[in-house]
């Protein structure tokens, strides 16, 4: 799978306001709303049912990433998107590091090989600390976007 799978453009972040964990987590599914990839009423039940899945463990990985998901039935194909925090923020993550990098996930709860294969390409694009560099220096959503094809094309990790 591949990020121009499930990454909707239109709702990428290139420096995220929000300075708490579940801020972070409504600020980007409030652009997923904007992007249309989400319905306006289900905004709050998205990000409670994050949040939920936060109380079972931080998503916070390690390495200044954090990949908060959940499965919900008013989606239905799996949708997600990425911002870049350039202070960090504290996410409870694995490594107690601050958190910089930000994908998130809403799938639907009938389609858990989407979902798996989803983490699967992210982690293993995270493993390459030139992904990781760049993502973090990018200064625009177009930035983020283009950087995200060159994984989708080429990879970053031999």
């Amino acid at each position: 799978m591949k990020f121009s799978d499930f990454v909707a453009v239109d709702a990428i972040r290139s420096d995220i306001e929000s300075d708490t964990k579940q801020g972070v987590i409504r600020e980007m599914a409030e652009a997923l709303v904007e992007a249309g990839k989400i319905a306006p009423g289900e905004l709050e039940g998205i990000v409670k049912a994050i949040m939920k899945r936060e109380d079972l463990g931080s998503t916070g990985i390690g390495r200044g990433v954090a990949v908060p998901h959940t499965k919900h039935p008013s989606v239905d194909r799996l949708v997600g998107t990425v911002a870049v925090s350039r202070k960090g923020i504290e996410f409870e993550s694995l490594d107690g590091e601050p958190v910089q990098l930000f994908f998130l996930l809403v799938s639907p709860p009938d389609r858990p090989g989407d979902h798996l294969r989803a983490l699967e390409n992210i982690s293993r694009q995270l493993r390459d600390d030139g992904f990781c560099k760049r993502l973090k220096a990018s200064q625009t959503p177009a930035e983020i976007e283009h950087l995200l094809e060159e994984a989708d094309h080429h990879g970053f990790v031999s």
